[in-house]
């Protein structure tokens, strides 16, 4: 149980025993005051006598304390502890026991910092879990204290006037409670620290120092450093660093570059050095400055190159283009993400066809949007092709013109196909309602054009 109620307690009970002292040494005050007056008066053998009962003035917190909390509460009980401090101590304890579980039983999207985008699945167990130990919590709680416990949960406790970095997991959720307050103190002063440097900077109206920004984040470090072992420095700085922070939002902009934890700690220490590197930079203006600039960055994309291995790594690097990202999604979203360099190839044709129109100055700008369309339908049954999508059936061809003719007495179907030139047939089924056997003059017939 915690040990940290054990003054208040033992003074709580040692206010008792002193209490019981004090009346007992008042009732035996007037005995001692008439004996001291007879033995003045008549000489008697001196008696000697007394109603003190051997007390112990001390207890040891071990006799009270005790693993099972329903025997805990009934020491408590049996000093004369009040009830609201029992409840105290004991959701005090309760909480903290829960909490030391959600620390080290729950694993959280926090502690796979390697991800851009957290695991949904992860998430939903992580919750059931979380919920679960609550009901389990309160259940507990019920049981020791009874259905109005809520009423008179830790009212005389301070309570966090704000929220801090989760610090659970197997590596940050085992740190003891002081060095774990000690972490939330630390982080709380440099975000406080950097809230008041870009309030004065935007007040001023200027931008960010990098190197400044750079001091802040590293006197935090220093700082942690001193309560953190290395491996749980590198855990929280993992997770909650400036430089984790950003490297995750570029990651999840690329969308599709999963890294392992290894990779992505290979690169958050690549980045950081590239950063150093940047902030010494930062002041300087001038043609050495540009060059060390030059071989910073030249530099950092080695180190990208053995992070990832050359595979990744140019996957990294067409990630950067938009076009690249949207021709993975859309073979994603067909089942065939192999096709992705393909619709890829197609989409900067037509980024370069799109370019040449916009340089032809010999086209109108209706003769430029007419060329557009053509290529925008071209690239379209290009990819359809790549998707291995059935293409689209061949329009029916349109109906060919037609002419008026008055029937006149006497003309045959015949005459009329070679006065117009046209096949017998054509005539035939340019009318399909019209009876030739009962023509009479002045019934129309509709002679097809011939094609030139």
């Amino acid at each position: 149980m915690r040990g940290r109620v054990l003054l208040y307690v033992s003074l709580v009970a040692n206010g008792l025993l002193a209490a019981g002292w004090w009346w007992t040494w008042r009732q035996v005050r007037p005995a001692e005051a008439g004996s001291h007056s007879a033995a003045t008066a008549v000489t008697a053998p001196t008696l000697t006598r007394t109603n003190i009962l051997p007390r112990r003035q001390f207890f040891h917190w071990s006799e009270i304390e005790s693993d099972d909390y329903a025997t805990y509460v009934a020491n408590l009980r049996a000093i004369g502890c009040p009830e609201q401090t029992i409840r105290d101590i004991i959701i005090a304890d309760v909480n903290a026991l829960y909490a030391r579980r959600r620390a080290t039983e729950v694993q959280t999207s926090q502690q796979q910092w390697w991800r851009a985008v957290p695991d949904p699945e992860l998430e939903a167990r992580a919750q059931a879990r979380l919920e679960a130990l609550e009901a389990e919590r309160r259940e507990l709680l019920t049981r020791l204290l009874g259905p109005q416990w809520e009423t008179g949960d830790q009212i005389s406790l301070p309570r966090p006037s704000r929220p801090g970095v989760a610090l659970d997991g197997p590596i940050l959720g085992l740190l003891p409670p002081e060095t774990k307050q000690q972490v939330q103190e630390i982080y709380t002063h440099y975000q406080d620290q950097l809230a008041a440097y870009r309030e004065r900077l935007a007040a001023e109206q200027r931008a960010p120092d990098p190197a400044e920004l750079l001091r802040l984040q590293r006197q935090m470090e220093q700082e942690l450093a001193r309560v953190l072992a290395p491996a749980q420095l590198e855990e929280f700085l993992l997770r909650y660093s400036d430089t984790a922070e950003a490297l995750r939002r570029e990651l999840a902009e690329l969308r599709w570059l999963e890294l392992t934890p290894d990779q992505f700690r290979a690169l958050f220490h690549a980045r950081r050095r590239f950063e150093q590197g940047l902030a010494d930079l930062a002041q300087a203006d001038s043609p050495a400055s540009a060059l060390q600039r030059q071989q910073l960055e030249q530099q950092y994309e080695q180190a990208l190159r053995l992070a990832l291995g050359e595979e990744l790594f140019r996957q990294y690097q067409r990630l950067q283009d938009p076009d690249y990202r949207e021709a993975v999604a859309e073979a994603r979203q067909a089942g065939q993400p192999e096709l992705a360099d393909t619709l890829y190839a197609i989409r900067r044709a037509l980024a370069e066809e799109q370019v040449r129109l916009e340089t032809n100055t010999a086209l109108t700008a209706l003769q430029k949007a007419i060329e557009w369309k053509r290529l925008e339908l071209e690239a379209l049954k290009a990819r359809a092709e790549a998707l291995g999508e059935p293409p689209l059936p061949e329009p029916a061809p349109p109906p060919p013109p037609m002419r008026a003719h008055t029937y006149r007495a006497g003309e045959t179907l015949i005459s009329l196909a070679v006065e117009y030139d046209v096949p017998l047939s054509a005539i035939l089924r340019a009318n399909p309602g019209l009876d030739f056997q009962r023509l009479k003059p002045g019934d129309t017939i509709l002679i097809p054009v011939p094609s030139q």
